[in-house]
Order: structure tokens, then C-alpha cells, then sequence
């Protein structure tokens, strides 16, 4: 059994991915410092898949850590999700957020070198295309100028990462470009427990439970057929399994390769809170405000060449993401 090292497998998308990979019959351990993450998903997970893998307490930017691990626990390649990734705070505190993203990757990068360990999957982003200049968007795209310092991080990241593979020619990296993942974890065992809701799902399902009054609609004056921002929202189930699709497709595969991971399609905030009342059958109040500083009007992915190299697409609706993510909430009201 191949052992992966997930860091931050204690977060929204680590957690998914390990029950993903615990399915395929992979070994997973979980390194995480629990910034932003509770201890009590590692017990969820077990229960849910009703298999053991090994948890970390660690910073992942600290090499030791890091190397310990690799060695005690044999790790074949490595998923890496960790990093802070609020795109309102990363403009607020963007020296938070490059220390952290970048430093994370170099410190990874030195002890996988180090231990002979040759294969990434990367949780990268779709804001590193910036503002798009087509839709659908590809791989295609260019990278940068992006709105954000999260955005940048990413775009760095990717850099440190193809520079690396360019030195190490025996390493595989794939670059997962992720749209926007909503959703649960059908059981409703896991799902999104941020600290502070900073995206729609989590405001939403705050509003839904009484923790919030009211819907924050950030901007409904884009040139968006309703006014408000349209992106491309995927359930973190299918988010999940494409980290494993990617995973086996690295077993044969070296060199650095970009891979967009979304529905290909655009749904805009009002048809989410309208999918969301539809799954709970009462209205969900909003209030219109401002714009936030960094987010474009619409994007949404390209997604055929997940397909075409790992046999990836999305399996899940608009409607399963409302229900899962509602069946999380209401399960859960305080999170974990």
C-alpha cells in the first residue's frame, strides 16, 4: 500500500481527499497545525470510512517536521493542500500570505528532494488566470496579474514547482487548477467549518442555521446576467476524487502538467441562494453590498483535459452540493 502525505488533511478539501483515498486503497497521513481546522474531523473520518491512518500535529513549513514524517511513514508522493487561502484576507495581510503559501512548498520541495520522494499533487486555484480574457477558460490562459495576493501565491507556487521539475527531471507534479468547491460529504459527517466565513457556501449555510441574520451579496452590478458574480461551482467530492485521478495518473507520468478541475459551467450567486432554497424549502434573506476588493465579475473552467489524461469529470449537481452542504449544516450547526 502507497502511503501519501496530505498536508492540511485536516481542512475542507484535505479531509474529502483522504476518504478518497482511503477508498482507492491508499495509506494517508494527515500533517496539519489546526490553524484553521478542528482535531475532532480526524475522528469523522474514521468513523466514516471505519479505516486508521496516521495524524500529525505540524506546521508545514517546518523541514524537520516534514522529514520526520516522510521517514517514519514511508511516503510515496504527496497531496499538497495546506495554506491559507481567504481571498479578502490575503489583500489585507499579503506578507501572511506569502510566508506561509511559499514557504509551505519550498520547505516541502527540499525534504521530498532530500528523501528521494518524487510526486506532487498540487491544490492550486483558478484565480492565478486573474481577470479572464475568455470563457470558458484552459489551461490555456495566462497566468498572473492576478486581483489578489492568494492569487500570486498560487501563480509563485506554480513557478517554484515547474522550476523544480525542470532541475529533478525523475519528479511528477500535477497542478491542480480548482474552481469553486461547495458541498459535503453526503453523510454529512464532514464539511466546510471555516473559523470565519469567507465564501458563499459558508455564509450561506451560517444564515441557515441562525448563526447569521442575513446574506451578505457582494456586488449585484457586473456585467453577469443577474448583476451578481458568476463562477464555476464543483461538489468537494468530485474535487476530492480528482486528487486521486491525478494521483494514479502520476505513477506513470513525469514532468509538470496543469490540469483544471471545475463543472464548466457558471452559476451566479442568486441561482445558488435560489438551488439553496430549493433544497431547504424557505427563503434565504439577502442583503446587497459592495463589492469586494479582488474578485472578478464571471469564470468558469474548461475542464476536458481532466478528462482526457485521467478520466475525470464531474459526477454531482447544483442540487446534490445544496442538499449535501445543507445536510452538513443542519447536522452540525456549531460545525465540528
Amino acid at each position: 500500500m502507497k502511503n501519501i502525505l496530505v498536508t492540511g488533511g485536516a481542512g475542507y478539501v484535505g479531509s474529502h481527499v483522504i476518504v478518497s483515498l482511503l477508498e482507492q486503497g491508499y495509506g494517508a497521513v494527515s500533517a496539519d497545525n489546526l490553524s484553521n481546522a478542528a482535531p475532532e474531523v480526524y475522528n469523522r473520518l474514521r468513523g466514516l470510512t471505519g479505516k486508521d491512518f496516521a495524524v500529525v500535529d505540524a506546521d508545514v513549513c517546518d523541514e524537520t517536521a516534514l522529514a520526520r514524517i516522510i521517514k517514519d511513514y514511508d511516503i510515496w508522493a504527496v497531496i499538497h493542500c495546506a495554506g491559507y487561502k481567504a481571498v479578502p484576507e490575503s489583500i489585507g495581510k499579503p506578507l501572511k500570505y506569502y510566508e506561509n503559501n511559499l514557504n509551505s512548498t519550498i520547505a516541502l520541495c527540499k525534504v521530498m528532494r532530500d528523501a528521494g520522494v518524487t510526486r506532487m499533487v498540487f491544490s492550486s486555484s483558478a484565480t492565478v488566470y486573474g481577470s479572464p480574457q475568455f470563457l470558458p477558460i484552459t489551461e490555456r490562459h495566462p497566468t498572473g496579474n492576478c486581483a489578489n495576493p492568494y492569487g500570486t501565491s498560487k501563480v509563485m507556487n506554480e513557478q517554484i514547482l515547474t522550476d523544480t521539475v525542470a532541475a529533478y527531471p525523475d519528479w511528477g507534479v500535477v497542478l491542480l487548477r480548482y474552481f469553486n468547491p461547495i458541498g459535503a460529504h453526503p453523510s454529512g459527517q464532514i464539511g466546510d467549518s471555516p473559523k470565519i466565513p469567507l465564501n458563499i457556501m459558508p455564509y450561506l449555510l451560517q444564515v441557515m442555521t441562525g448563526r447569521l441574520p442575513v446574506l451578505p451579496v457582494t456586488g449585484n452590478d457586473y456585467d453577469t446576467p443577474d448583476g451578481t458574480g458568476v463562477r464555476d461551482y464543483l461538489h468537494i467530492c468530485d474535487l476530492a476524487e480528482g486528487h486521486v485521478a491525478a494521483l494514479k495518473y502520476l505513477e506513470t507520468f513525469t514532468g509538470v502538467e496543469a490540469v483544471n478541475l471545475g463543472a464548466g459551467q457558471g452559476t451566479s450567486v442568486l441561482e445558488i441562494v435560489r438551488a439553496m432554497e430549493n433544497a431547504i424549502g424557505k427563503p434565504i434573506p439577502t442583503e446587497v453590498r459592495p463589492r469586494r476588493p479582488g474578485d472578478v465579475a464571471a469564470m468558469w473552467a474548461d475542464a476536458g483535459k481532466a478528462k482526457e489524461l485521467f478520466g475525470w469529470e464531474t459526477k454531482r449537481s447544483l442540487e446534490d452540493m445544496c442538499a449535501d452542504a445543507w445536510r452538513w449544516a443542519s447536522q452540525n450547526p456549531d460545525g465540528y
